[in-house]
């Protein structure tokens, strides 16, 4: 879990991931927050004891490469520190990895019930889908989406390069390049506006786009 300057939910999403009927390893990371975020972080990890690791603001991808170091168990799951996806969907999304079917799944936000609302998000996020489904003939319906599951065979299978948002086209592109089996399954999304606090703009389309083809084409 990446957290930068999140800390009017970080609380509430952390007892939620925790309280899932899931043998656990939460892996936090304070990616340089400036808001109080590091200090709600504290008094959680010596109340829950959870693996918190600090960093200088360096990005999203190197947050999530900061974590992903740190994992030991069989699979990973990627969880925004914000309440726009919901934790208590984690045994859905694990399913078919558990019983031998997928090696990757992706919570798909536009299969399952969602607020209805950002046009310029979702418009967005239908280009660059769409440029992935061209690129690496798939049929991917949100590859920008959070939960991203996998194996963590998966994950050690490839070395991870971006710093920002780029790290979720960078993901799919690695998984796909490498024939993984990869699954979507609805999920509830209660996405968030800019006063809400959402920190993705429309700039990085544009870097998921460079993102996929330089990894379909140049690495």
């Amino acid at each position: 879990m990446p957290v930068y300057n999140e800390r009017t939910t970080v609380e509430e999403i952390i007892r939620r991931v925790l309280a899932v009927p899931m043998r656990i390893q939460l892996i936090v990371v304070d990616d340089g927050s400036r808001d109080g975020s590091g200090e709600v972080l504290e008094r959680l990890h010596a109340e829950l004891g959870f693996t918190l690791l600090r960093q200088a603001n360096a990005g999203k991808g190197a947050a999530l490469r900061r974590g992903f170091a740190e994992v030991k168990g069989d699979m990973v799951v990627i969880q925004d520190a914000d309440l726009e996806y919901s934790p208590e969907e984690y045994p859905d999304l694990v399913e078919l990895i558990c019983k031998g079917h997928a090696d990757v799944v992706y919570g798909s936000r536009f299969l399952g019930r969602h607020r209805v609302f950002m046009f310029t998000h979702y418009m967005g996020n239908r280009i660059v889908t769409f440029a992935t489904n061209v690129l690496y003939n798939t049929m991917l319906t949100d590859m920008e989406t959070c939960y991203k599951v996998m194996r963590i065979e998966v994950l050690r299978s490839f070395t991870l390069d971006s710093k920002g948002f780029g790290i979720e086209p960078e993901l799919t592109a690695k998984i796909f390049k490498r024939g993984y089996r990869v699954y979507e399954v609805p999920i509830t999304y209660a996405g968030r506006g800019y006063d809400e606090g959402k920190k993705i703009t429309w700039t990085a389309g544009f870097e998921a786009l460079w993102v996929l083809f330089k990894y379909r084409f140049i690495e």
